[in-house]
């Protein structure tokens, strides 16, 4: 019998469901029950997926009746396990090598139990208070790791999509405000300002400009390098044909951990050059703030020269999803999204000194997620999580090597962080179609057996395969046995092709 199978609600009473005093008891079983089953699946998942298709779980998600509710925590559950996670893509299996997604520390799952039953809402003071201060102690010990100085300042968010916005956002409002000083309408210069990112960079950058009216052509597309990092002589041939075409550079976007590649712009370069044009310098730092607490520290040289940077800890310190955060170096700038509401944050509280978080946030809502940073800081320490996010780029270190040496795949650039793009190259053909089918049927093959999970995407035009590491658990043993099914995959497809015919002599 489940701890639940007696507490089946009384559906007479819907107060029964509300968390408070005379409930507590009840929370705390239907807790320890969710968190019982959780930790079983958990503890007894052989493969990252089951390799279901949209077909085949649409129909058992559809059957639900939503207006006929159970009135039983433990039927609920059975029946999540049907609906959910029975066919859950579990990242914590190490043979899950697919997009940024990252196992999650154990302290930060304490913090998100914590502060899904509080539920305090980070937006003022008199609904966080102690959750008001620790955001802002975790947003000046970010700021202080970055290396921002004293006027530094920032917010949490969902993610890095969303700190990419709010950069974009003050880089455009900035350059107005400088502009419009020295002469012109803002119909003269919104048209006129641009955003130089690598065409590596993520795609919210683009995403940014077009929910800014500035449209995606403003968006200038530098060429990367052979590393795949944004080139630096092409940044300063584009700045310059931005000053002679009577262009403003309102922002530079340099990526520290492309999506891709892994790969970290020359940020000392891109310092110089931002310095130079007076253009707003922007790193998203989304997957490689992970470096922040690494021995690899180094690679970060120059960020502490950004205006702004974006941090995603749900990726490289191993928090769950969200937990992110956008930083400035001059708190003032922050004033761009402050709006003033007499029923939520009067102008008369910021003249107090009352600090309301929402003054600085494009959000008004916003979970305490900063909670689950902090218990991973108190319980296991900085050093530790660096630790782990070496340990992932350790081992594509030794993947690309193991990649480098295999004939049957081509590997195309060695990894500054913990990413490998490759693509298997059929033996004796030339055929770059017939490469690109391989692949892509690899990799749609080897997810529907479940596996292993491994993402894909283009490079040049070719579609390709990439590992994306970010498990301490996944073992070199790990990645060549996947790689092995890939081929597995790979020549059962190229077996069932048509051959060419003989010609007749």
């Amino acid at each position: 019998m489940t701890l639940l199978a007696h507490a089946a609600e009384d559906p007479a009473d819907s107060r029964t469901y509300l968390l408070n005093n005379s409930t507590a008891q009840r929370y705390h079983r239907a807790l320890t029950e969710s968190v019982s089953r959780v930790s079983a699946k958990i503890a007894g998942t052989t493969r990252p997926f089951t390799g279901i298709s949209v077909d085949g779980l649409t129909p058992t998600v559809d059957a639900v009746d939503l207006d006929a509710p159970l009135h039983d925590a433990a039927a609920a559950l059975d029946e999540l396990e049907e609906v959910y996670l029975r066919d859950a893509v579990y990242f914590h299996h190490p043979r899950y090598l697919a997009h940024l997604n990252c196992p999650v520390v154990i302290p930060a799952l304490v913090g998100e139990a914590v502060l899904s039953a509080v539920n305090s809402s980070l937006d003022t003071w008199d609904q966080s208070a102690g959750g008001t201060l620790i955001e802002r102690r975790l947003i000046d010990w970010t700021a202080g790791r970055i290396g921002l100085g004293a006027s530094a300042d920032g917010i949490f968010t969902s993610g890095g999509s969303q700190s990419n916005l709010q950069a974009m956002l003050l880089a455009r409002d900035e350059a107005c405000r400088r502009e419009l000083t020295r002469e012109g309408t803002p119909s003269d210069v919104l048209p006129r300002l641009r955003i130089l990112t690598s065409e590596c960079s993520h795609f919210s950058i683009r995403k940014a400009a077009t929910l800014l009216g500035m449209g995606a052509e403003a968006v200038i597309t530098v060429p990367a390098d052979e590393h795949k990092r944004m080139s630096a002589d092409a940044l300063a041939d584009e700045l310059a044909r931005c000053r002679r075409d009577g262009l403003i550079p309102m922002a530079v976007v340099a990526t520290a951990g492309t999506t891709d590649f892994g790969s970290i712009d020359p940020l000392p370069e891109t310092a110089e050059l931002c310095a130079r044009y007076g253009a707003w310098m922007h790193v998203d730092a989304a997957y490689g703030c992970g470096l922040l607490v690494s021995r690899r520290r180094h690679l970060l040289d120059g960020i502490e020269r950004a205006d702004s940077v974006t941090v995603d800890y749900h990726k490289s310190f191993f928090q769950p999803v969200s937990s992110s955060a956008f930083l400035v170096r001059d708190r003032t700038t922050l004033r761009h999204v402050t709006y003033h509401a007499d029923y939520l944050n009067p102008r008369r509280m910021a003249e107090q000194r009352i600090p309301n978080q929402v003054d600085k946030s494009i959000q008004t809502t916003r979970r305490f997620d900063a909670l689950k940073l902090w218990l991973t800081l108190r319980i296991m320490g900085a050093r530790a999580v660096g630790e782990l996010f070496d340990e992932v780029i350790d081992r594509a270190a030794d993947a690309w090597k193991l990649l480098h040496d295999d004939p049957r795949f081509d590997v195309v650039v060695e990894p500054s962080l913990s990413t490998l793009v490759f693509r298997y190259v059929p033996a004796g053909d030339a055929d770059p179609e017939l490469a690109d089918r391989v692949n892509l049927h690899a990799r749609e093959a080897l997810f529907a057996s479940g596996d292993a999970i491994v993402a894909g995407t283009k490079v040049d035009g070719r579609h390709y395969l990439k590992f994306t590491l970010l498990n301490p658990e996944t073992t070199l043993e790990d990645i060549a046995t996947v790689l092995d099914l890939i081929a597995e995959h790979a020549g059962t497809f190229l077996a069932a092709q048509p051959r060419p015919a003989l010609s007749a002599h």
